[in-house]
């Protein structure tokens, strides 16, 4: 079956004032000081109507006065990205090519099912690791998104499936996973500030323990993520030596395996999480064997955890094949015997590329000459 696609040609809008989506609690108070309001119930009330009723104009802000909506329209703006492409799998899945304002593309997936919807959001445009089995790896990385930027992605979500406010039950939206385009941690700042935003109970308020931020182990962010984000981790791992690891998760020969685990072991003690999820692709003939399992048993050993083997997803251009699904019962069948869960996740939105590993974007990083040469013609 062809997947439904919707595509949307975007003109991209200049608009010169701030964007209050992105802003916490604090820095809103400031800028309204700004402009001389101090009165601190007016804060709340506009905090309220943006991260809360989702609202898209200051005119939709009933409770406050005309001549303070008519101020804030002077000085900022509650704008999202635009929806340039949306497809809709045969089993639910939808992907979203989004634009930003300097025109680059991001894509999100949401997920629904029975009893949750999860929503995948990107931390960059492209990547900055470069994973041999990952898709969205052989896409350079053009920029870090900001805390706008990715609060926006759940905001968009949440218009597209007209679930505002916040309060309403039960909720589409119901887990955000940052297992997107990126490597969450090397934008580390822009991720906490996005996800104090979107944990707050007076907004959006998504709880931290809905919320899993995967990384391929950038371990001198890990502390800090327990410690000033405390949100569900997800360590891409996907092999069970140095040596294999180096080759398909280049990251590994800066922080290697006994770094990487040795951090999240911190993790639960810091963060007080229940359990550490670890990813794990099946590669056929590359990570899958009976000795790759047990290996992994003894690696994690001590750490509270769950095991999600992913059956590898298939992209243009790759190297790698899928493990046989008798290899992936065997792999779980002997984990589960020395007492660690091990789901095989079902492969959601195959056939519109939105599966795991396989997102990208067509955004390309663009030298300084490049951005010179555009200048120079913008100011012709």
């Amino acid at each position: 079956m062809q997947p439904d696609t919707i595509e949307k040609t975007t003109t991209l809008e200049v608009d010169s004032t701030k964007s209050i989506i992105g802003m916490l609690r604090e820095e809103l108070k400031l800028e309204l000081e700004n402009l001389g309001i101090t009165d601190s119930f007016r804060v709340k009330q506009l905090y309220h109507w943006v991260y809360n009723k989702g609202v898209q104009s200051f005119d939709e802000m009933t409770n406050i006065a005309k001549d303070l909506r008519e101020l804030l329209k002077q000085h900022y703006n509650i704008n999202r990205p635009k929806i340039v492409k949306e497809q809709i799998s045969f089993d639910g899945t939808r992907k979203w090519l989004i634009q930003f304002a300097d025109g680059e593309l991001a894509e999100m997936v949401y997920i629904p099912e029975s009893e949750r919807g999860t929503l995948c959001i990107s931390s960059q445009v492209g990547c900055t690791l470069t994973c041999k089995f990952c898709h969205t790896g052989t896409q350079k990385l053009v920029r870090n998104l900001t805390p706008y930027e990715i609060v926006s992605q759940v905001m968009v979500v949440r218009d597209r499936l007209e679930e505002w406010p916040s309060t309403r039950l039960p909720r589409l939206v119901s887990n955000i996973v940052l297992m997107g385009m990126g490597e969450p941690l090397y934008n580390y700042e822009n991720v906490k500030k996005a996800m104090q935003i979107v944990m707050d109970k007076e907004g959006i308020s998504i709880s931290r323990r809905k919320i899993t931020l995967s990384t391929s182990g950038v371990v001198p962010e890990l502390d800090n993520c327990a410690s000033e984000i405390g949100v569900n981790l997800a360590v891409s791992l996907h092999a069970t030596t140095n040596e294999i690891r180096d080759d398909i998760v280049p990251l590994n020969k800066k922080y290697p395996i006994e770094e990487l685990l040795a951090a999240c072991r911190r993790y639960t003690e810091i963060s007080n999480t229940k359990k550490i999820t670890f990813e794990y692709v099946m590669l056929d003939g590359v990570n899958d064997s009976d000795q790759d399992a047990k290996r992994l048993i003894k690696l994690i050993k001590g750490i509270p955890a769950k095991i999600n083997l992913i059956p590898f997803n298939p992209w243009p251009g790759t190297i790698y094949k899928c493990s046989p699904w008798t290899r992936i019962q065997k792999f779980a069948e002997i984990l589960e015997n020395a007492g660690y869960v091990s789901p095989v996740r079902t492969p959601r939105g195959r056939d519109i590329l939105a599966a795991c590993g396989q997102l990208k974007s067509d955004s390309v990083r663009k030298s300084k000459s490049i951005f010179k040469k555009e200048a120079e013609e913008a100011n012709a």
